[in-house]
């Protein structure tokens, strides 16, 4: 086998592992909402956020909440047709079903016109996990990647006139990965696959917000966050050198470098023509181009000598692409105790096909969303729906695996509870 064969399967392989940040996530790697309303709308959120999860929408809704209100929101990801094919396989992810949740409070201050709160967000990404597949190097062995990112965010919104509310928030972001990409599968100097476990990284963020009530009808709004850099470092890995006879060998510290939740802009309206409709809509741009380029796993302190010192993957390009993503939403209040929601999100895939990969299937790009609120009494709603991935698929040719195909449709779940003061 040429080196040149053997750099490309080895960036290949690379770059399968960790394009899997996407898997489940819709919009790349983020959720196109965040709690049942912002999600029931279809992600169309930046001017009518108005529960707690304005903290990760639009911080200056904060002012729409006029007492101490808690939400307790989770998600269930249920993936029905999750499929890598190729020459030598056709397998559905055997992780059929992910489990999200989060909260957030928020209440007004005394004698200031400010809203503060806290909450706390899953953003985004799952992973694929194939069990037994057959590998191009004649055995099976299982490829696997859960990566998760989560949120702890404290924010403010304040009133700064009667038509003017801006906010913001702190985003404290804690991601990790865990990587079996075909762990027990050397060949010779070929091949050598590997194991990672608990790379993580927690870092800092910023979002701002604005909501302007042009018209008691009409409300104007847009949010800028700020692009977070996520180096997940603190692994271990361990690498199969069987092929080199040197047997399973524990690299102490691993790390992968290169990933990023990107800068955001979101433009928006609300619209409310009668007191029983509001019809949303939101413009957001996703700077990928920044945010994800190449992708660059390391390992180092091998538990054998005579190991490589450094485990030996080259970088690999990513190349994502700027991604403008359009929501629209609408709710009607049916009666004094219950609104219907609907909702439609489109975001192109970002990432470039030649990088596509039985684990990357983040590239789900409409979703249909319904669902609806009920006020149990006053103080406690329950709001509850459904999100529609609608099935896609993506065609390439893989330097390890060969010609490939990657489908994906999902549904998801949404619930939450909200108490009110």
């Amino acid at each position: 086998m040429t080196t040149h064969r053997l750099v490309a399967m080895h960036t290949a392989a690379l770059w399968m592992a960790f394009s899997s940040v996407a898997a489940h996530a819709t919009n790349g790697i983020n959720l196109i909402g965040f709690g049942a309303e912002s999600t029931l709308m279809g992600g169309a959120d930046v001017a009518v956020a108005r529960d707690t999860s304005a903290l990760n929408t639009n911080p200056a809704g904060l002012t729409q909440i006029k007492a101490p209100l808690l939400d307790m929101f989770g998600s269930l990801l249920r993936t029905t047709d999750l499929v890598h094919k190729d020459p030598r396989n056709e397998e559905h992810a055997s992780n059929r079903y992910t489990l999200l949740g989060g909260g957030g409070y928020a209440r007004p201050l005394d004698n200031i016109p400010c809203t503060a709160g806290i909450g706390l967000f899953a953003q985004g990404g799952a992973g694929g996990v194939f069990d037994n597949l057959r590998t191009p190097f004649g055995n099976r062995d299982d490829l696997s990647s859960l990566f998760g990112i989560a949120k702890i965010i404290p924010g403010v919104g304040c009133q700064v006139s009667d038509q003017l509310s801006l906010g913001i928030s702190l985003n404290i972001v804690y991601a990790s990965i865990e990587q079996d990409f075909f762990a027990n599968t050397s060949v010779g100097s070929a091949f050598a696959g590997y194991k990672l476990d608990h790379a993580a990284a927690l870092r800092s963020g910023f979002k701002l917000g604005m909501q302007y009530h042009l018209t008691p009808a009409l409300t104007l709004a847009a949010s800028y966050t700020e692009k977070t850099v996520l180096p997940l470092t603190g692994g271990s890995l361990v690498a199969d050198f069987t092929g080199r006879g040197l047997g399973k060998v524990r690299y102490g510290d691993a790390s992968v470098k290169g990933f990023a939740l990107p800068r955001e802009v979101a433009l928006g309206f609300a619209y409310q023509p009668t007191d029983a409709w509001l019809l949303s809509f939101k413009l957001n741009w996703l700077n990928w181009d920044d945010a994800i380029n190449d992708i660059q796993l390391r390992a180092t302190q091998p538990s054998n000598v005579a190991a490589p010192a450094v485990y030996p993957f080259p970088t690999a390009a990513a190349d994502w692409k700027d991604q403008w993503v359009v929501a629209t939403g609408v709710a009607y209040q049916w009666d004094t105790q219950t609104t219907l929601y609907a909702g439609h999100n489109y975001g192109r895939n970002p990432i470039p096909r030649k990088n596509s990969s039985p684990l990357l299937a983040g590239i789900l790009q409409h979703h249909l969303t319904f669902g609806a609120a009920h006020k149990l009494d006053p103080h406690w709603r329950v709001t509850g729906g459904v999100e529609w991935m609608l099935p896609v698929k993506e065609q390439y040719n893989s330097a390890l695996l060969g010609p490939s195909e990657i489908r994906n449709e999902a549904l998801f779940f949404h619930f939450m509870l909200s108490r009110q003061w």
